[in-house]
């Protein structure tokens, strides 16, 4: 008997490319995932250090090689001027308008961050904040035009 017949088979491709709706989507869930694991580190008194990689030229024998870097990752909340926590959520550069002129979540205590950006995220994911996604990545782009 064929070691393939134990396994379940299908006709399934993997995708050459995706929308710009379902990037977008992708990359501002990774971002927020970042700031969960962020806020849940300051919660816990921990350290969070957010990896990447990058590239060098080794100067020896000048091949090039990935190297695991640490990179910055900002805070999204603050302390607004009536002592409570705000939460604005950003894409790139720039601040999503969560509502009409609303660009901030206002927070009783740190204890409800891990819970609001876990909610943003899936809000995110079932596409809810497309159309500002849209406007964010908009005006990102334009700023690269000549």
């Amino acid at each position: 008997m064929s070691n393939f017949a134990t396994l379940k088979l299908t006709a399934a491709v993997k995708p050459t490319n995706f929308s710009p709706v379902q990037l977008r989507r992708e990359k501002m869930s990774k971002r927020l995932q970042e700031q969960i694991d962020l806020a849940k580190a300051q919660q816990t008194g921990a350290q969070f250090s957010a990896v990447k990689m990058r590239s060098i030229t080794d100067k020896e024998t000048g091949l090039r090689k990935l190297v695991e870097t640490s990179k910055r990752v900002k805070q999204w909340w603050f302390t607004a001027e009536n002592r409570k926590l705000s939460l604005s959520v950003r894409y790139g550069a720039r601040l999503l308008e969560l509502a009409k002129g609303k660009f901030a979540v206002e927070l009783v205590s740190d204890k409800e961050l891990v819970a609001t950006l876990e909610l943003i995220q899936s809000s995110v994911l079932s596409g809810e904040l497309d159309a500002q996604i849209e406007i964010a990545a908009n005006k990102l782009r334009s700023g690269f035009k000549r």
